[in-house]
């Protein structure tokens, strides 16, 4: 790829990780080319559909989502401080982009949806977090990933929709790790 087509391409990615954020995963990708200072026909040769642009984004998030998982197991303390911190980290990348918790959270186990990218990222790194949990003999029997993930899922959904603070959602992941731990 010639050098100016791959600076339109990672500046295409930049700018529609920043439209989202502010207008939703629905947001026009007129205005993505637009503020990206390129025609909408550069766009759509990088990126020919919606999808392949938020595979693109989701790309480069996914090893974000990683940091995420271990920032949270560095957290000081017992299993229980670990696995709060990674459900508010969770959580909190959840809710970057406006809506995205909802679209995420109803695709989890769906094979051919387009999210299934971010869907098995998250998936991915909260079985990392229950696996190590259960390592250190603090998990219950039968706690199952896609579930632990929908109700976070649940929880980042209603504070997107209602722009809880962190501190109001905090209870209600106290709630779920209280499911998921051993007592």
């Amino acid at each position: 790829m010639r050098a100016d087509a791959q600076r339109n391409r990672e500046r295409l990615i930049e700018v529609a990780h920043q439209v989202f954020k502010e207008r939703g995963m629905d947001a026009p990708l007129d205005e993505v080319a637009r503020r990206a200072g390129v025609g909408p026909g550069t766009l759509y040769r990088h990126f020919p559909t919606r999808e392949a642009l938020h595979e693109a984004i989701m790309s480069s998030w996914v090893e974000e989502v990683l940091s995420h998982v271990d920032k949270a197991m560095a957290t000081e303390g017992g299993c229980r401080e670990k696995l709060l911190a990674w459900f508010e980290e969770y959580v909190a990348l959840l809710t970057r982009n406006q809506g995205a918790a909802a679209k995420i959270t109803a695709s989890l186990g769906c094979q051919d949806s387009p999210l299934r990218t971010k869907c098995q990222a998250y998936a991915d790194a909260n079985e990392r977090v229950l696996g190590e949990m259960a390592g250190a003999g603090a998990m219950r029997d039968g706690v199952d990933n896609l579930d632990v993930c929908r109700l976070l899922g649940g929880v980042a959904t209603m504070a997107d929709q209602s722009s809880l603070e962190p501190r109001d959602v905090r209870p209600m992941l106290d709630v779920i790790a209280n499911g998921v731990l051993r007592a």
